[in-house]
Protein backbone atom coordinates (compact mmCIF):
# COMPACT_ATOMS: atom_id res chain seq x y z
CA UNK A 1 0.00 0.00 0.00
CA UNK A 2 2.56 2.24 0.47
CA UNK A 3 4.81 1.58 -2.23
CA UNK A 4 1.51 2.68 -4.03
CA UNK A 5 1.08 6.07 -2.57
CA UNK A 6 4.51 6.77 -3.48
CA UNK A 7 3.70 6.23 -6.82
CA UNK A 8 0.68 8.25 -6.83
CA UNK A 9 3.12 10.90 -5.31
CA UNK A 10 5.28 10.58 -8.20
CA UNK A 11 2.90 10.98 -10.65
CA UNK A 12 1.54 13.87 -8.93
CA UNK A 13 4.54 15.62 -8.85
CA UNK A 14 4.80 15.21 -12.88
CA UNK A 15 2.42 17.18 -12.78
CA UNK A 16 3.69 19.92 -11.55
CA UNK A 17 6.31 22.05 -13.77
CA UNK A 18 8.86 24.74 -12.54
CA UNK A 19 7.30 27.97 -12.90
CA UNK A 20 10.05 29.61 -14.85
CA UNK A 21 11.03 26.78 -16.78
CA UNK A 22 7.50 25.46 -17.98
CA UNK A 23 9.27 21.77 -17.49
CA UNK A 24 8.05 19.00 -15.15
CA UNK A 25 9.68 18.92 -12.03
CA UNK A 26 11.07 15.02 -12.52
CA UNK A 27 12.15 15.84 -15.96
CA UNK A 28 14.75 18.75 -14.75
CA UNK A 29 15.72 16.36 -11.47
CA UNK A 30 14.07 18.60 -9.05
CA UNK A 31 13.01 15.85 -7.03
CA UNK A 32 15.51 14.40 -4.87
CA UNK A 33 13.32 12.47 -2.27
CA UNK A 34 9.71 10.90 -1.72
CA UNK A 35 8.25 9.21 1.44
CA UNK A 36 5.42 8.39 2.60
CA UNK A 37 4.29 6.89 6.45
CA UNK A 38 0.70 7.05 8.03
CA UNK A 39 -0.75 9.89 5.91
CA UNK A 40 2.40 11.97 5.52
CA UNK A 41 4.49 12.84 2.99
CA UNK A 42 7.97 13.80 2.93
CA UNK A 43 9.50 15.40 -0.44
CA UNK A 44 12.61 17.25 -0.85
CA UNK A 45 12.69 19.26 -3.99
CA UNK A 46 16.20 20.78 -5.11
CA UNK A 47 16.01 24.38 -6.53
CA UNK A 48 18.13 25.88 -9.48
CA UNK A 49 19.87 28.34 -7.22
CA UNK A 50 19.67 29.41 -3.90
CA UNK A 51 16.69 32.22 -2.77
CA UNK A 52 14.40 30.83 -5.93
CA UNK A 53 12.29 33.83 -6.57
CA UNK A 54 9.28 30.82 -7.57
CA UNK A 55 9.82 28.98 -3.92
CA UNK A 56 6.83 30.47 -2.82
CA UNK A 57 4.87 29.38 -6.01
CA UNK A 58 6.35 26.11 -6.29
CA UNK A 59 5.63 25.37 -2.94
CA UNK A 60 2.17 25.77 -3.74
CA UNK A 61 1.93 23.89 -6.74
CA UNK A 62 3.32 21.05 -5.15
CA UNK A 63 1.02 21.15 -1.97
CA UNK A 64 -2.06 21.60 -4.40
CA UNK A 65 -0.84 18.23 -5.95
CA UNK A 66 -0.60 15.88 -3.40
CA UNK A 67 -3.76 17.20 -1.39
CA UNK A 68 -5.58 15.23 -4.75
CA UNK A 69 -4.28 12.21 -3.48
CA UNK A 70 -7.25 11.25 0.08
CA UNK A 71 -4.44 9.15 2.09
CA UNK A 72 -2.14 12.37 2.98
CA UNK A 73 -2.94 14.04 5.45
CA UNK A 74 -0.20 16.07 6.27
CA UNK A 75 2.78 16.98 3.81
CA UNK A 76 6.28 18.00 4.74
CA UNK A 77 8.10 19.89 1.92
CA UNK A 78 11.90 20.60 1.72
CA UNK A 79 13.99 22.43 -0.29
CA UNK A 80 17.46 22.08 -1.54
CA UNK A 81 19.89 23.58 -4.00
CA UNK A 82 21.68 22.03 -6.80
CA UNK A 83 24.96 20.75 -6.77
CA UNK A 84 27.33 22.20 -10.16
CA UNK A 85 26.71 18.18 -11.85
CA UNK A 86 22.81 18.90 -11.41
CA UNK A 87 22.87 22.48 -12.76
CA UNK A 88 24.98 21.37 -15.95
CA UNK A 89 22.19 18.24 -16.28
CA UNK A 90 19.41 20.92 -16.19
CA UNK A 91 21.26 23.19 -18.77
CA UNK A 92 21.85 20.38 -21.32
CA UNK A 93 18.30 19.36 -20.76
CA UNK A 94 17.37 23.08 -21.60
CA UNK A 95 19.36 23.41 -24.84
CA UNK A 96 19.07 19.94 -26.01
CA UNK A 97 22.17 18.27 -24.90
CA UNK A 98 24.27 20.89 -26.82
CA UNK A 99 26.14 23.97 -26.58
CA UNK A 100 24.62 27.23 -26.48
CA UNK A 101 22.95 28.50 -29.76
CA UNK A 102 20.54 30.60 -31.18
CA UNK A 103 17.94 28.67 -31.32
CA UNK A 104 15.63 30.64 -33.90
CA UNK A 105 18.66 30.70 -36.15
CA UNK A 106 18.47 27.28 -36.83
CA UNK A 107 17.09 26.11 -40.08
CA UNK A 108 14.53 23.89 -38.53
CA UNK A 109 13.03 26.90 -35.73
CA UNK A 110 9.68 27.52 -35.92
CA UNK A 111 9.55 30.65 -34.47
CA UNK A 112 8.96 34.28 -36.56
CA UNK A 113 11.77 36.74 -35.40
CA UNK A 114 11.04 40.23 -36.14
CA UNK A 115 12.55 43.32 -35.91
CA UNK A 116 10.73 46.34 -35.08
CA UNK A 117 12.77 49.03 -36.70
CA UNK A 118 12.44 52.96 -37.49
CA UNK A 119 14.53 55.62 -38.97
CA UNK A 120 14.52 57.84 -36.14
CA UNK A 121 13.32 57.90 -32.19
CA UNK A 122 10.43 58.93 -30.82
CA UNK A 123 7.98 57.53 -33.44
CA UNK A 124 6.57 55.12 -30.45
CA UNK A 125 8.19 52.20 -31.40
CA UNK A 126 8.87 50.63 -28.64
CA UNK A 127 5.02 51.44 -27.78
CA UNK A 128 3.90 49.65 -30.69
CA UNK A 129 6.59 46.54 -30.35
CA UNK A 130 5.13 46.03 -26.79
CA UNK A 131 1.60 46.27 -27.23
CA UNK A 132 2.13 43.92 -30.73
CA UNK A 133 3.21 41.17 -27.97
CA UNK A 134 1.20 41.55 -25.67
CA UNK A 135 -1.85 41.05 -28.75
CA UNK A 136 -0.31 38.31 -30.32
CA UNK A 137 -0.23 36.68 -26.81
CA UNK A 138 -3.92 37.40 -26.48
CA UNK A 139 -4.46 35.75 -29.71
CA UNK A 140 -3.34 32.51 -27.76
CA UNK A 141 0.51 33.01 -29.63
CA UNK A 142 3.55 31.97 -27.08
CA UNK A 143 6.11 35.35 -27.55
CA UNK A 144 8.88 36.81 -26.51
CA UNK A 145 9.99 40.68 -26.44
CA UNK A 146 13.97 40.97 -26.64
CA UNK A 147 14.48 44.81 -26.03
CA UNK A 148 17.76 45.19 -28.25
CA UNK A 149 17.89 49.04 -27.78
CA UNK A 150 20.68 48.74 -25.65
CA UNK A 151 21.25 52.78 -25.34
CA UNK A 152 17.53 53.30 -25.13
CA UNK A 153 15.41 50.73 -23.41
CA UNK A 154 12.14 50.91 -22.00
CA UNK A 155 10.44 47.96 -22.29
CA UNK A 156 10.70 46.86 -18.59
CA UNK A 157 8.71 49.75 -17.70
CA UNK A 158 6.31 49.73 -20.33
CA UNK A 159 6.07 45.69 -19.52
CA UNK A 160 5.81 46.80 -15.81
CA UNK A 161 9.20 44.90 -14.83
CA UNK A 162 11.04 47.89 -13.56
CA UNK A 163 13.69 46.58 -10.98
CA UNK A 164 13.18 42.40 -11.75
CA UNK A 165 16.14 40.93 -12.68
CA UNK A 166 15.83 37.16 -14.59
CA UNK A 167 16.61 33.86 -12.54
CA UNK A 168 20.29 32.56 -13.25
CA UNK A 169 21.42 29.49 -13.91
CA UNK A 170 25.36 29.61 -14.11
CA UNK A 171 25.68 31.16 -17.73
CA UNK A 172 21.76 30.51 -18.73
CA UNK A 173 19.21 32.69 -17.49
CA UNK A 174 15.53 32.51 -17.64
CA UNK A 175 13.35 35.38 -19.26
CA UNK A 176 11.03 37.61 -16.61
CA UNK A 177 7.38 37.23 -18.11
CA UNK A 178 4.62 39.77 -17.65
CA UNK A 179 1.03 39.80 -19.40
CA UNK A 180 2.12 36.31 -21.00
CA UNK A 181 5.03 37.72 -23.11
CA UNK A 182 8.48 36.70 -21.97
CA UNK A 183 10.61 39.44 -21.56
CA UNK A 184 14.76 39.97 -21.81
CA UNK A 185 16.26 43.84 -21.67
CA UNK A 186 19.20 44.83 -21.09
CA UNK A 187 18.06 47.11 -18.24
CA UNK A 188 18.38 43.66 -16.43
CA UNK A 189 21.49 43.07 -15.83
CA UNK A 190 22.92 46.40 -14.80
CA UNK A 191 23.67 47.15 -11.44
CA UNK A 192 21.41 50.26 -11.61
CA UNK A 193 18.84 51.13 -13.96
CA UNK A 194 19.55 54.64 -14.27
CA UNK A 195 23.21 53.70 -15.77
CA UNK A 196 24.38 54.67 -19.09
CA UNK A 197 25.12 52.09 -21.36
CA UNK A 198 28.55 52.89 -23.31
CA UNK A 199 29.30 49.64 -25.75
CA UNK A 200 30.97 49.90 -29.71
CA UNK A 201 30.73 48.39 -32.60
CA UNK A 202 31.97 44.23 -31.84
CA UNK A 203 30.91 44.20 -28.42
CA UNK A 204 26.93 45.32 -28.80
CA UNK A 205 26.53 42.47 -31.68
CA UNK A 206 27.96 40.24 -28.42
CA UNK A 207 25.40 41.74 -26.71
CA UNK A 208 23.28 41.00 -28.87
CA UNK A 209 24.23 37.17 -29.66
CA UNK A 210 24.50 36.37 -25.70
CA UNK A 211 21.05 37.77 -25.03
CA UNK A 212 19.68 35.35 -27.92
CA UNK A 213 21.66 32.46 -27.10
CA UNK A 214 22.13 32.71 -23.31
CA UNK A 215 18.21 32.99 -22.45
CA UNK A 216 15.92 29.96 -21.81
CA UNK A 217 13.19 30.91 -24.83
CA UNK A 218 11.36 27.56 -24.81
CA UNK A 219 9.23 27.37 -27.50
CA UNK A 220 8.19 30.52 -29.12
CA UNK A 221 5.59 31.13 -31.61
CA UNK A 222 6.55 34.92 -32.16
CA UNK A 223 9.72 37.04 -31.17
CA UNK A 224 9.65 40.80 -31.55
CA UNK A 225 12.84 42.79 -31.09
CA UNK A 226 12.47 46.37 -30.27
CA UNK A 227 15.46 47.58 -32.10
CA UNK A 228 17.34 50.94 -31.91
CA UNK A 229 16.16 53.78 -33.99
CA UNK A 230 18.15 54.15 -37.05
CA UNK A 231 20.31 52.14 -39.21
CA UNK A 232 23.81 50.74 -36.51
CA UNK A 233 25.38 47.75 -35.40
CA UNK A 234 22.08 45.89 -33.72
CA UNK A 235 20.24 46.21 -37.06
CA UNK A 236 22.68 44.64 -39.12
CA UNK A 237 23.97 42.09 -36.30
CA UNK A 238 20.50 41.15 -36.35
CA UNK A 239 20.54 40.44 -39.81
CA UNK A 240 23.62 38.77 -39.61
CA UNK A 241 22.59 36.67 -36.61
CA UNK A 242 18.85 35.25 -37.29
CA UNK A 243 19.06 35.74 -41.55
CA UNK A 244 15.43 34.81 -41.62
CA UNK A 245 14.12 37.50 -39.28
CA UNK A 246 11.59 39.75 -40.73
CA UNK A 247 11.50 43.59 -40.40
CA UNK A 248 8.15 45.72 -39.72
CA UNK A 249 9.12 49.83 -40.20
CA UNK A 250 7.10 52.40 -37.64
CA UNK A 251 6.96 56.26 -38.76
CA UNK A 252 4.60 58.61 -38.24
CA UNK A 253 2.55 60.84 -40.26
CA UNK A 254 5.16 63.04 -41.24
CA UNK A 255 6.40 63.24 -45.35
CA UNK A 256 9.32 64.15 -43.82
CA UNK A 257 9.23 60.65 -41.82
CA UNK A 258 9.16 58.65 -44.50
CA UNK A 259 12.44 60.14 -46.11
CA UNK A 260 14.12 58.71 -42.69
CA UNK A 261 11.85 55.84 -42.15
CA UNK A 262 12.76 54.14 -45.49
CA UNK A 263 16.16 53.78 -44.54
CA UNK A 264 15.76 51.84 -42.05
CA UNK A 265 13.81 49.28 -44.48
CA UNK A 266 16.67 49.99 -46.81
CA UNK A 267 19.31 48.37 -44.57
CA UNK A 268 16.98 45.59 -44.12
CA UNK A 269 16.74 45.30 -48.07
CA UNK A 270 20.31 45.23 -48.19
CA UNK A 271 20.58 42.30 -45.57
CA UNK A 272 18.12 40.03 -47.76
CA UNK A 273 15.54 40.46 -44.73
CA UNK A 274 11.89 40.36 -45.43
CA UNK A 275 10.14 43.68 -44.61
CA UNK A 276 6.59 42.47 -43.83
CA UNK A 277 4.62 46.22 -43.47
CA UNK A 278 4.76 49.63 -42.02
CA UNK A 279 2.91 50.89 -39.36
CA UNK A 280 2.16 54.52 -39.34
CA UNK A 281 2.05 55.73 -35.57
CA UNK A 282 0.76 58.51 -33.63
CA UNK A 283 -2.11 59.17 -36.58
CA UNK A 284 -5.00 61.54 -36.14
CA UNK A 285 -6.56 61.89 -32.96
CA UNK A 286 -10.38 62.43 -32.23
CA UNK A 287 -11.11 66.26 -30.70
CA UNK A 288 -13.07 65.01 -27.24
CA UNK A 289 -15.09 68.15 -27.43
CA UNK A 290 -16.18 68.00 -31.40
CA UNK A 291 -15.55 64.42 -32.19
CA UNK A 292 -12.93 65.87 -35.47
CA UNK A 293 -10.27 64.52 -36.59
CA UNK A 294 -7.37 66.15 -35.48
CA UNK A 295 -3.62 65.65 -37.68
CA UNK A 296 -1.11 66.78 -35.51
CA UNK A 297 1.48 65.21 -37.11
CA UNK A 298 0.31 65.54 -41.05
CA UNK A 299 -1.18 62.81 -43.00
CA UNK A 300 0.46 60.17 -45.69
CA UNK A 301 3.65 59.66 -44.27
CA UNK A 302 2.88 56.06 -43.07
CA UNK A 303 1.42 55.39 -47.11
CA UNK A 304 4.18 56.92 -48.31
CA UNK A 305 7.04 54.87 -46.73
CA UNK A 306 4.91 51.98 -47.78
CA UNK A 307 5.12 53.11 -51.43
CA UNK A 308 9.06 53.91 -51.13
CA UNK A 309 9.88 50.11 -49.48
CA UNK A 310 7.28 48.73 -52.30
CA UNK A 311 8.90 50.07 -55.35
CA UNK A 312 12.74 49.35 -53.03
CA UNK A 313 12.02 45.54 -52.99
CA UNK A 314 9.52 45.54 -56.11
CA UNK A 315 6.81 44.03 -53.90
CA UNK A 316 3.89 45.36 -51.97
CA UNK A 317 5.20 46.14 -48.42
CA UNK A 318 1.73 47.20 -46.75
CA UNK A 319 0.64 49.66 -44.37
CA UNK A 320 -0.24 47.28 -41.68
CA UNK A 321 -2.40 50.41 -40.31
CA UNK A 322 -2.79 53.69 -39.11
CA UNK A 323 -2.54 53.96 -35.28
CA UNK A 324 -4.20 57.13 -33.35
CA UNK A 325 -2.45 59.63 -31.26
CA UNK A 326 -4.07 58.34 -27.86
CA UNK A 327 -3.41 59.80 -24.73
CA UNK A 328 -4.17 56.33 -23.02
CA UNK A 329 -1.57 54.83 -25.12
CA UNK A 330 0.72 56.21 -23.69
CA UNK A 331 -1.08 56.39 -19.85
CA UNK A 332 -0.68 52.88 -20.62
CA UNK A 333 2.68 53.23 -21.00
CA UNK A 334 3.79 54.62 -17.72
CA UNK A 335 2.09 52.40 -15.84
CA UNK A 336 3.12 49.10 -17.47
CA UNK A 337 -0.04 48.46 -18.58
CA UNK A 338 -0.35 48.01 -22.43
CA UNK A 339 -3.44 49.46 -23.97
CA UNK A 340 -4.65 46.25 -25.89
CA UNK A 341 -5.20 45.06 -22.46
CA UNK A 342 -6.39 48.51 -20.84
CA UNK A 343 -8.50 49.59 -23.28
CA UNK A 344 -9.42 46.56 -25.98
CA UNK A 345 -12.10 48.64 -27.75
CA UNK A 346 -10.16 51.51 -28.33
CA UNK A 347 -9.33 52.41 -31.40
CA UNK A 348 -5.26 52.07 -31.18
CA UNK A 349 -6.08 49.05 -29.73
CA UNK A 350 -8.10 47.78 -32.47
CA UNK A 351 -5.60 48.89 -34.80
CA UNK A 352 -3.23 46.90 -33.40
CA UNK A 353 -4.84 44.07 -32.62
CA UNK A 354 -5.47 44.73 -36.65
CA UNK A 355 -1.99 44.22 -37.20
CA UNK A 356 -1.44 41.03 -35.66
CA UNK A 357 -4.06 39.32 -37.42
CA UNK A 358 -2.66 40.57 -40.67
CA UNK A 359 1.07 39.11 -39.47
CA UNK A 360 -0.95 35.90 -38.42
CA UNK A 361 -2.15 35.66 -41.76
CA UNK A 362 1.17 36.43 -43.52
CA UNK A 363 3.76 33.60 -44.37
CA UNK A 364 7.19 34.41 -44.69
CA UNK A 365 8.56 34.89 -48.13
CA UNK A 366 11.31 35.34 -50.19
CA UNK A 367 9.55 37.91 -52.54
CA UNK A 368 11.40 41.32 -53.32
CA UNK A 369 14.23 39.73 -51.15
CA UNK A 370 17.41 39.92 -53.40
CA UNK A 371 19.41 35.83 -53.51
CA UNK A 372 22.66 35.47 -53.50
CA UNK A 373 22.23 32.93 -56.67
CA UNK A 374 25.21 32.22 -58.85
CA UNK A 375 25.10 30.37 -61.81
Amino acid sequence: MTQQIIERIHQELATVSDPELHRPLPDLGMIESVAYSNGKAEVTILLTISGCPMRDRLKKDVESALDRIEEISDVQLTFGVMNDEQRNNVKKILHGGVEKFIPFAQPDSLTRVIGIASGKGGVGKSSITVNLAVAAAQRGLKVGILDADVYGHSVPRLMNLVGQRPTAIDQTFIPLESNGVKVVSMEMFKPDRSDPVAYRGPLLHRVLEQLLSDAYWGDLDLLVLDLPPGTGDIAISLGQLIPASEILVVTTPQIAAAEVAERAGRIAHQLKQHIVGVVENMSDINCPHCGEAISLFGRGGGAETAQRLSNLVGANVPLLASVPFDPELRQGGDGGEPIVLSKPDSHSAVAIYSIVDQLMKQRKSLVGVPLSLHT
